[in-house]
């Protein structure tokens, strides 16, 4: 019997007929764009010559199918295609493999919208808090989360504890560790957890107003989930992970270990596929999409106007896939890098309400006073809702 003679059937009965859908950009003349399309069908499915697969059930069910093809400005066009189901195996990194694994490395293709199945529901957890439960466990019920890091590396433990309290007595909802805080010999990563979680605590009874304390707990992977359980066990309100350093499977994994504390994302080591206009992943699609479907309650992200190359667009598109209905919670995005005071009255009006206006080192200019620094980080938010 030849190859193309095998027999297929027992795929018709395997294949539900649910699809999901991915929406690429494709740079090049029209022909070249279609060519391209073509191309993703087969070398993200089967990644075998489409005219010697054997006949029926397999060019017909597993190869991707062209549903939409339409010009996107000069010499671009959008090509959606939807997938099997069974090609992503109800698994969150075949699911990727299938969006953007070999055509990754390929030129002019980039990934700009994703849309994922309702049968995909069980690998794709999704926030587990979301906008409104972080708002009630914070008893802020409108205005944008103040937000800010602990920094810069070097300091102790005991120091960074000291700086915390600091920014919880300024009124601080969310006080994060910088992402680069691990577990060095200068700053331990149970030493720290304990102080600044104490601290911040401390400061919440006194003051009688919520902050909260969130470790950054992005380590190995066989080190994740202990760093979550410690965390939660020792007085963090929620915690923070860099699923490009992790592993974007791990966001998925810590979300479905049910930790019971909001996950906020980092942006470190991935924003290199999303920088290119014609390769890589939309923004919307890296920092929003991806992000909220696997676990995150809230996405930190580059704002345009400081010191990372986003635009504005770039930063809407974010914006948008953290809220659009879908049957999880909508996330908070988080507009970072470099923002200062000076900021914020522009990220209110274009952003809304519901984000962390996440401000670093902004808060140490101005007023050699950090906590009175915060009191006028709250006073502008305040005065932009007003």
């Amino acid at each position: 019997m030849s190859f193309k003679n095998f027999n297929t059937q027992h795929l018709l009965a395997q294949i539900t007929g649910s699809r999901f859908s991915a929406t690429y950009r494709l740079t090049g003349n029209e022909q070249e764009a279609r060519d391209k399309a073509a191309d993703i069908c087969t070398e993200q499915t089967v990644e075998f010559p489409f005219q010697l697969l054997p006949q029926g059930a397999i060019p017909d069910q597993i190869v991707g199918r062209i549903e939409r093809f339409e010009p996107d400005g000069e010499n671009a066009f959008l090509a959606t295609i939807t997938f099997a189901d069974e090609t992503a195996a109800n698994e969150s990194t075949q699911l990727l493999n299938v969006l953007f694994g070999n055509i990754s490395i390929k030129r002019g293709i980039k990934l700009a919208a994703f849309k994922p199945s309702e049968s995909q529901t069980p690998f794709l957890p999704g926030a587990q808090f979301g906008v409104d439960a972080i708002r009630k466990i914070l008893n802020v019920p409108k205005r944008p989360l103040l937000f800010t890091a602990l920094k810069p590396m070097g300091l102790s433990a005991p120091n960074l504890a000291e700086l915390a309290k600091l920014f919880a007595e300024g009124g601080i909802d969310i006080i994060k560790d910088d992402h680069g805080l691990s577990d060095q010999v200068f700053s331990r990563f149970k030493e720290r957890v304990t102080s600044c979680a104490n601290a911040v605590n401390e400061a919440s009874v006194r003051l009688n107003r919520k902050s909260i304390y969130v470790p950054n707990i992005t380590a190995p992977f066989d080190q994740l989930l202990d760093r979550a359980t410690f965390a939660k066990e020792n007085g963090a309100g929620a915690v923070m992970i860099s699923p490009g350093l992790t592993g974007l499977d791990a966001l998925r994994y810590l979300t479905q270990s049910k930790i019971g504390l909001p996950i906020i994302v980092h942006p470190a080591f991935i924003g290199g596929m999303a920088m290119s206009p014609t390769e890589g992943i939309g923004c919307g699609v890296l920092y929003g999409t991806l992000m909220r479907l696997l676990g995150a309650d809230a996405t930190i992200f580059p704002n345009f106007g400081g010191r990372f190359p986003l635009s504005q667009d770039d930063c809407m598109q974010i914006v948008k896939a953290c809220r659009e209905p879908i049957r999880i919670p909508s996330i908070f995005p988080s507009p970072a890098g470099g923002m200062e005071l000076k900021n914020i009255r522009n990220m209110v009006e274009l952003y809304g309400n519901d984000m962390l206006i996440l401000i670093g080192s902004g808060l140490f200019r101005g007023s050699g006073n950090l906590t009175d620094n915060c009191k006028r980080f709250r006073d502008e938010v305040d005065s932009c809702l007003q």
